[in-house]
């Protein structure tokens, strides 16, 4: 009877989680102090939204944001260009491991329902173009001004326009 509780209350856990917003944050692998201080407070404002964090799981700003969603007590989601799972930072509560390089951008796109791009180099400029491709809002905090990209000053207004 007890088992039979338990996995009751683990399926509806897993229907609250499957229906939070997931905000994916993207940006580069070596950002600056200030860039990696503005994703930790990206992190932490998604978390504290009740949003799951999405990101590729490993270091630089991928790292910062999950720092800042783990500090605030959010849910960490880290799609990993490499095969093992082992190679996520330490603040990835979910690390998937693909195997494709530089092409699990797209997946980090596909699998987030908004995305916030802060600093950033030509890996991040594919995922805002996947994340534009596949409709999905995208916003900036200190990266490439293009079209399609709302840009923000802070990580609040990030936030606020992501989840507007």
């Amino acid at each position: 009877m007890l088992k039979v509780f338990y996995r009751l209350i683990k399926d509806l856990r897993m229907e609250e989680f499957k229906k939070k917003l997931r905000m994916g944050v993207i940006g580069g692998a070596r950002p600056d102090k200030t860039s990696y201080d503005l994703a930790v407070q990206v992190g932490r404002l998604i978390a504290e939204k009740g949003a799951v964090l999405v990101c590729g799981g490993l270091s630089g700003i991928m790292e910062a944001s999950a720092k800042g969603a783990k500090e605030a007590g959010g849910t960490t989601v880290g799609i990993l260009p490499t095969s093992s799972r082992l190679d996520a930072n330490p603040y990835i509560d979910i690390a998937i491991a693909t195997g494709l390089g530089y092409a699990r951008n797209s997946l980090v796109a596909l699998n987030s329902d908004v995305l916030i791009a802060v600093d950033g180099q030509y890996g991040t400029l594919t995922e805002i173009a996947y994340g534009i491709i596949y409709g999905k809002k995208v916003v900036g905090l200190g990266t490439w001004e293009i079209e399609g990209v709302i840009q923000a000053r802070t990580p609040e207004e990030a936030v606020d326009l992501a989840t507007s």
